[in-house]
């Protein structure tokens, strides 16, 4: 999807009072350490280095933000949160964070969505139940909210048919979708998503999806 296409670097923050206050619409990106996600990212963007991933998983602590919109012209955010859970970072590095995310998630005025991500090899965690407790009472109010099994191409139809099951019954309403950059599962049904997440409440047309060639496969990276 082109649209997808225009994302650009914002800002980064350290600390939640940094986020500069926004009127538009903002999806949030969470999810374990070597989920997948600044992978997601990337693959979805068609940027290799927008999102970026540490090669020591854990370290990046900072909330990084990114523009969509046609002609320059911001209409959509996107915002990496830091990956979660990884053992080498220190314990009250951690709960740090984990303080930021859970404010962020429950107290940023202008998020729409967020999306969550998951290795389905080893499925939802402690900490992934944690945030989903946190963002629950904002999704019951509207919020939208969408876990995406990332790998998806490292198992068989039938693995992928038992992790969306196992994956749907703890969505709490949320949606549920496999993705895999390597083969681009997933790539248009996702962007098509969050467009519909932040444009549907204006009447808009659904965005044309790109026909121009996908580019080279995205490296492995940590996130």
């Amino acid at each position: 999807m082109g649209w997808m296409h225009t994302a650009r670097f914002l800002t980064t923050a350290a600390q939640l009072h940094h986020l500069p206050p926004m009127d538009t619409p903002e999806i949030a990106f969470v999810g374990r350490s070597n989920a997948g996600k600044s992978t997601c990212i990337n693959t979805l963007t068609q940027k290799k280095q927008l999102a970026f991933a540490s090669k020591k998983p854990g370290r990046t602590h900072h909330i990084n933000l990114f523009a969509l919109g046609k002609q320059g012209i911001t209409d959509t955010v996107l915002a990496d949160l830091p990956g979660y859970g990884y053992a080498a970072v220190a314990k009250m590095d951690k709960l740090r964070w984990q303080q930021v995310m859970a404010n962020y998630l429950v107290s940023r005025e202008n998020l729409k969505g967020i999306v969550m991500m998951c290795d389905p090899r080893h499925g939802l965690t402690e900490l992934d139940d944690i945030l989903l407790e946190v963002i629950r009472p904002r999704v019951e109010e509207g919020l939208k909210f969408l876990i995406i099994l990332t790998k998806a191409d490292k198992l068989t139809r039938a693995e992928q048919a038992k992790a969306l099951s196992i994956a749907r019954l703890r969505a709490g309403g949320g949606e549920v979708k496999l993705f895999s950059a390597l083969k681009k599962q997933g790539v248009d049904e996702v962007a098509q998503l969050l467009w519909d997440w932040t444009h549907s409440a204006e009447g808009a047309a659904p965005a044309p999806l790109s026909d121009q060639p996908h580019e080279e496969e995205p490296e492995a990276l940590d996130e």
